[in-house]
């Protein structure tokens, strides 16, 4: 029986499906779980962001108390998707609106929250919790972002993988830097920043930006199979987050300063760029089904 057969629903959100099992040691949470009554596009919605943040505090609350109660097993959060894909990114359209503007404030409150939650997951929600990335679909741009800030990415075959933010000459300034260099060298990151390159996950497992690479419909079993690994060696798993912690501290300040580096070099992007936006979301929008009939989407 997969970790997937195994949960049962936990909580009610508008964009995400959580769900727990029922030992208390599995959490998961599935983006994009509205889209399949209502077409969108599967990227980071502001309010797909604002339900993260929602589930990881309350996540993070309900397991403090638990660990005040004595409660001290190591307990795994998935982060996973109900969609055909993990994550297309931050929200282009969103950004277009916000640059022709010039609104600053707007752009910046965005980053910081997905800042914030692709924080979180890399501090295990601040209770010591391990966290896995089940890809099982394309993972691009803040999609990537959000599976590298896990401790554990399983990804299933063939799934594209990457950070094509340069392709409208900007760069992923919410968390692509930090949590690349903790994986391989500093100038091999810069590298797949700028170049842009979309990777299979085949190709990104060879280079130990996967950990866990399977065939396509073995994701889920994958994680099963990580969680089960943890539960045989609990402490020896605790220390080694609090040891890479410290060896290799990713802190939300860095992250905070990084991410107004990448608002300031978005609000100076031209029509070129801005179009080139445009046409991805267009692209996001035919691949679900949906064609958008206004303004510079037509």
């Amino acid at each position: 029986m997969s970790v997937v057969q195994k949960l049962h629903i936990a909580s009610r959100y508008n964009t995400l499906r959580a769900t727990e099992d029922a030992s208390g040691d599995v959490y998961q949470c599935n983006m994009h779980a509205d889209l399949a009554q209502n077409p969108g596009r599967a990227c980071f919605r502001t309010t797909l962001v604002d339900e993260i943040l929602q589930y990881q505090q309350s996540l993070a609350d309900r397991l403090r108390i638990e660990q005040q109660k004595g409660d001290n097993r190591i307990k795994h959060v998935v982060l996973a998707s109900d969609s055909d894909v993990f994550n297309l990114g931050g929200d282009l359209e969103l950004f277009c609106q916000l640059i022709r503007k010039g609104d600053r404030n707007s752009l910046l409150g965005y980053a910081r929250q997905c800042v914030r939650g692709v924080h979180a997951f890399h501090a295990g929600l601040g209770v010591g919790a391990h966290t896995i990335a089940l890809v099982q679909g394309d993972a691009l741009g803040g999609g990537f972002e959000a599976a590298l800030s896990c401790h554990t990415i399983v990804a299933e075959e063939g799934v594209q993988m990457g950070l094509p933010e340069v392709l409208f000459d900007l760069f992923p300034g919410m968390g692509a830097y930090s949590f690349l260099c903790k994986r391989i060298a500093p100038h091999h990151a810069e590298k797949i920043m700028l170049e842009g390159n979309v990777y299979s996950s085949d190709e990104l497992f060879k280079i130990g930006l996967v950990d866990v690479l399977v065939p396509r419909g073995e994701g889920a079993r994958a994680v099963e199979k990580v969680i089960r690994n943890n539960q045989r060696i609990p402490h020896a798993r605790a220390a080694m987050h609090r040891v890479r912690n410290m060896a290799q501290p990713v802190t939300l300040e860095e992250m905070m300063s990084i991410t107004e580096v990448w608002v300031d070099t978005a609000l100076q992007l031209g029509e070129k760029s801005l179009r080139t936006m445009e046409r991805l979301v267009r692209a996001q929008y035919r691949r679900n089904g949906e064609l958008k009939e206004a303004g510079a989407y037509n």
